[in-house]
């Protein structure tokens, strides 16, 4: 199950001409799609661009009704090479995936596509995940634009410009016969707006059409001697056809262009950021109104170079806002205006950060001590005070870093892979510690405290092939992680099938929660649960088994404790030879507690009998070990005050966002064999039975605390 259902949103996707949409940025992409007439949408999910996927996954009857097909593809690969429907017919196809990570997975077929060149329409929606809150690498899907000769587009986060970004990015494809990346920050995706809808539409040429009249151009394939003209026709052909394009719709904006003798540039998805700060310079009001001069490139790849010298004219300086590393942009600047010898002088990574996100205080400081180099701050009377951010001394550090402790993401509370790292660590202290390498998803929290677990992860589906050098006869075995997403993404090939064939000795754990839990929920070939549009129920044991690998076990529950232990003991000390696989399967708590939440709250409000599970810790029991927390790391599990005044140590106690799971209390046990934990029923609406039962347990418990309390007195005195 997907974490957020858009079934009410959708609905949205059938307005027609002249109604306003209302909604988020990720919903309004999808309205332009089918406003565009687009014959197929392919993708793998992935944040900032997972609700697409989620949203076109809702919209199944709305694309039928438009002839649309679409795909969750199997790995952002697949999705690219879906791109090839565009190459020899008028097929207007879109593809989406998450940033760099999904552009370097779809790197070969995006490269062959950009090669030959397309026919119709091809749009690549990038969801750009960069800066700080990022859960990648710090890359941007810029350089692969530049290096595939594809066109950028970057609009400004307002549904209006993201909408017609899209529509625009299909219309440049066709007239320059190149495949267009539409980038999407984080923001835009969930920006929320406005924009007048038009009639969704229909594709003109169909995919039926297509297969009944097949076509196929020589020309567009990668071989010789077609393959050798490529370039050639991307510079002499596709680059021009481009430019004129993007001139003639005016697809960059120019505002306050002659308000004053400096100017900033900036790319569209910066544009809000920049606004912001111009506001708070007093620079700008809060409807985008500038006092500065601003280009704005809502194309952030070509450049256009008469642009650029119209917007220089009579300036005597410009800043160019560009996070990240390589300066692209800046280089690409500097060389346009060196060749028109234009006197303009160039700043941009002088003034401000050579790497990170530009957020608002950044953009800030940079903007401001360009405008006060040309004095232009200070001459405006209008100038708000502007009190810049001071740097943390030395001794406040080390305070902070005395009295708060490091917070690092972790584990879901209740989440079935923590019993997997916790019996990891409890069967390391037995045979001491192995080399691990980990992989993309939530298995990755493994590698911070309280596990320590995890050398290296390479890539999404890669753990097992991250494992591969490691395969001495003789030595400890390795151990790779990767999840069920994983697996199909890629691992089934390049690690398990890999490991097969190379006869490896090492153990590979494959996750199981029958769904892809990383990004959403999303269902796969191994998903329980029945999907009326995917096949599923395809087990991952059944596919293990029929690329070769004989050790396979499977753990139903990774709660169990005790069964993880013992499964990974003995793939770990069997004399069996062979690539080892152990499937740990358990549901992810928290798509769980997504849907059993409202089925109680119902049943609760209906009056209906209600029974959960929580665990406790007796204060009297409790030594103070901390066992329980050392390795489980839950985050319902905490301490407090010891009850004893002869005892100093804080006890353990679990808050009530404990969902039951009841590690915390193998884990003690295991650890200590501690009695502390105990587990209790909370009972709503409780039937005359529970009351009965609640009233007999009362009587017995405190007859039997009299009893122990008598027999204290009688042997004090």
């Amino acid at each position: 199950m997907a974490e957020r259902s858009f079934v009410e949103e959708v609905k949205k996707l059938r307005l027609g001409a002249g109604e306003v949409f209302s909604g988020e940025g990720i919903l309004a992409v999808t309205k332009a799609l089918l406003e565009s007439g687009v014959s197929y949408v392919a993708g793998y999910q992935g944040a900032p661009i997972s609700h697409l996927m989620d949203v076109l996954a809702d919209a199944q009857d709305i694309l039928s009704d438009h002839g649309i097909r679409f795909e969750n593809s199997a790995s952002e690969a697949t999705a690219a090479a879906t791109l090839a429907a565009s190459v020899n017919y008028p097929l207007r196809g879109a593809v989406t995936f998450k940033a760099t990570v999904g552009t370097n997975v779809a790197s070969d077929a995006l490269a062959n596509l950009a090669s030959g060149g397309v026919l119709g329409g091809a749009l690549i929606i990038v969801g750009e995940d960069y800066g700080e809150g990022s859960s990648i690498m710090q890359e941007r899907s810029h350089a692969f634009a530049m290096k595939s000769q594809m066109w950028l587009l970057d609009p400004r986060p307002n549904l209006p410009c993201i909408v017609q970004a899209v529509k625009d990015g299909f219309d440049l494809s066709e007239a320059s016969s190149t495949p267009v990346m539409l980038q999407l920050r984080i923001r835009a995706c969930h920006v929320h707006g406005q924009f007048v809808a038009s009639d969704n539409k229909r594709a003109s040429f169909t995919i039926k059409q297509a297969l009944a009249r097949p076509q196929r151009d020589v020309n567009r394939i990668v071989l010789p001697p077609a393959s050798f003209m490529h370039e050639k026709e991307k510079i002499e052909q596709r680059w021009p056809a481009a430019v004129r394009f993007i001139k003639e719709r005016q697809l960059n904006e120019f505002f306050s262009e002659h308000d004053d003798d400096v100017g900033l540039v900036v790319q569209g998805g910066s544009y809000n950021t920049l606004i912001r700060a111009l506001n708070k310079l007093g620079l700008a009001d809060v409807y985008g109104e500038s006092k500065v001069p601003l280009y704005v490139m809502n194309v952030a790849y070509p450049l256009i170079d008469d642009e650029f010298e119209r917007f220089c004219q009579g300036k005597r300086a410009i800043l160019v806002l560009e996070e990240g590393q390589p300066n692209f942009v800046e280089q690409n600047v500097a060389d346009i205006l060196r060749r028109l010898q234009s006197p303009t002088v160039l700043h941009g990574k002088d003034l401000l950060p050579l790497a990170g996100e530009y957020n608002t205080a950044t953009m800030l400081a940079g903007v401001k001590a360009f405008l006060q180099r040309y004095g232009k701050v200070e001459a405006d009377p209008k100038e708000r005070k502007v009190i810049p951010l001071q740097p943390v001394s030395a001794e406040a550090s080390a305070e902070l870093a005395a009295n708060v402790h490091a917070r690092p993401p972790g584990f879901c509370t209740g989440c079935p892979e923590r019993p997997i790292f916790t019996a990891m660590k409890l069967v390391e202290r037995e045979l001491g510690p192995h080399h691990v390498t980990a992989d993309i998803g939530c298995h990755l929290f493994s590698i911070l405290p309280p596990f320590n677990i995890g050398a290296t992860t390479m890539g999404y589906g890669l753990g097992a092939a991250s494992a591969a050098a490691f395969n001495t006869p003789g030595a400890k075995r390795a151990i790779s992680v990767m999840g069920d997403g994983g697996f199909w993404h890629n691992g089934l090939t390049s690690g398990i099938a890999n490991a097969v064939f190379n006869r490896s000795d090492n153990l590979t754990i494959v996750v199981d929660n029958s769904y892809t839990s990383a990004t959403g929920g999303q269902d796969i070939l191994s998903s329980t649960a029945l999907n009326p549009t995917r096949s599923t129920g395809h087990a991952i044991e059944k596919a293990v088994r029929g690329v070769g690998v004989e050790w396979v076990h499977r753990v139903q529950r990774t709660y169990d404790l005790k069964t993880m232990m013992a499964t990974l003991r003995e793939a770990l000390t069997t004399k069996e030879t062979g690539p080892k696989v152990l499937i740990a399967q358990s549901e992810c708590m928290l798509n769980k507690q997504r849907r059993e939440k409202p089925q109680v709250r119902k049943a609760v409000a209906a009056g209906e009998r209600v029974v959960r599970e929580r665990f406790g810790v007796d204060p009297d029991t409790c030594t103070g070990d901390h066992s329980c927390i050392r390795l489980s790391g839950c985050p319902s599990l905490t301490i407090k005050p010891n009850p004893d005044p002869l005892r100093t140590d804080p006890i353990a106690a679990v808050q009530d966002s404990c969902v039951g799971c009841g590690l915390c209390g193998e884990v003690s046990h295991a650890a200590v064999l501690c009695p502390s934990f105990y587990r209790a029923e909370i009972i709503t609406n409780p039937t005359r039975m529970d009351k009965f039962r609640k009233r007999l347990s009362g009587l017995v418990i405190g007859w039997l605390q009299g009893r122990d309390a008598r027999r204290r007195e009688q042997l004090a005195f």
